[in-house]
């Protein structure tokens, strides 16, 4: 058996394989709740062999979505709405999992596929966003910094989002801290002008987070408890791997388990070198430093390419998006590929008759 088809244990479960779906946003929900779509996209993935079905970035109160059309785990309705999409996953075999996530400054924007750009205005359906400091990302609406009660009211939210993910059956709970999103603001000192607890010092950066894991942690605790890093801001001055490593620890000792590495985001003047896997030597960095569970993710595009990852010890599973999005039975070709006839379990028998021999 290939390391990539070979099951990882998990808090309290096991995912078959590492070879999992990353989220993706598909701006489709209405009022934050998920509905056929969302459905159908998760499901296809569970059919097409990955470990592990993680949910798009879901947003633990209204103004945490980054477009009107986000999904939401703020209330009942969502939570009830999720569960038969957990159901779906989980009956084909994978592990669900959800992102729980507030944008911060980069909520109440326009979805990637309209024809307007930027901030929606309240009057047209947005609202005001909040941040760490009232400093915008570029081109975008100005937000307002989050005062204490404001911040205590997150925390609480996050909780509170956690529950309603528990009790609609998912399995992995991952903290959205990366990408430029609130908890990414927190902790980048580009984004974060704080002066009080909150900001400063790279523990007054990281408190936040750290509470909100406690709250999530205390709300699910049979749960896999993940944290998704950007491991650079890409940018000088900015939030980078080293900082990454070490609250990767900290929330490790908070009952993290999993911790999702990727990179960049939080401002419009980052410099990224792209290229086939040019995030995994951030992943290998912080998993090296903390002994942690660690997921890679980035332009990892084929079953060879994600095996060498594990091959070389530089990840324990490894995360996959546009490479789903455009082949839903992605595990099923990279077993194909890569020669593993153990993994051939992985195929639904009304497939059976494509397997290539």
């Amino acid at each position: 058996m290939t390391l990539l088809f070979r099951p990882l244990e998990l808090s309290g479960t096991t995912a078959r394989n590492r070879l999992w779906v990353s989220p993706m946003c598909q701006y489709s929900a209405v009022d934050g709740v998920p509905n056929d779509w969302h459905h159908v996209h998760l499901a296809q993935f569970a059919n097409g062999g990955a470990g592990v079905v993680i949910a798009e970035a879901t947003a633990v109160v209204p103004e945490g979505r980054i477009t009107p059309s986000d999904t939401g785990l703020w209330n009942d309705a969502q939570r009830d709405a999720w569960a038969p999409i957990v159901a779906a996953i989980h009956s084909r075999g994978a592990l669900a999992g959800v992102q729980l996530a507030h944008a911060g400054r980069k909520a109440s924007t326009h979805r990637p596929f309209d024809d307007a750009r930027g901030s929606v205005a309240p009057a047209d359906g947005g609202w005001t966003t909040v941040a760490p400091s009232a400093v915008a990302f570029d081109g975008y609406a100005e937000p307002v910094a989050l005062d204490a009660s404001g911040i205590d009211a997150l925390v609480v939210a996050f909780g509170d989002a956690a529950r309603r993910a528990d009790e609609a059956g998912f399995d992995l709970l991952e903290v959205h801290a990366a990408h430029g999103y609130l908890l990414h603001q927190f902790l980048s000192p580009l984004s974060n002008e704080r002066t009080d607890e909150y900001g400063g010092s790279l523990e007054n950066r990281a408190r936040l987070l750290l509470r909100v894991v406690d709250a999530v942690r205390d709300a699910a605790p049979r749960r896999t408890l993940a944290v998704r890093f950007s491991a650079t801001d890409w940018a000088d001055g900015g939030w980078g791997v080293d900082e990454t490593a070490t609250v990767a620890g900290w929330v490790g000792e908070r009952g993290a388990s999993v911790i999702d590495i990727s990179t960049g985001g939080l401002v419009a003047h980052q410099k990224i070198t792209t290229g086939p896997g040019y995030q995994v030597p951030f992943a290998a960095t912080v998993r090296e430093r903390t002994g942690l569970l660690v997921t890679a993710v980035g332009e990892i595009l084929d079953g060879p390419q994600a095996e060498a990852v594990l091959q070389d010890g530089l990840a324990d599973a490894v995360m996959i998006g546009r490479g789903w999005l455009r082949n839903p039975n992605f595990a099923l070709q990279a077993a194909d590929d890569l020669g593993d006839a153990e993994a051939a379990t992985l195929w639904p028998p009304q497939y059976l008759r494509a397997r290539r021999r």
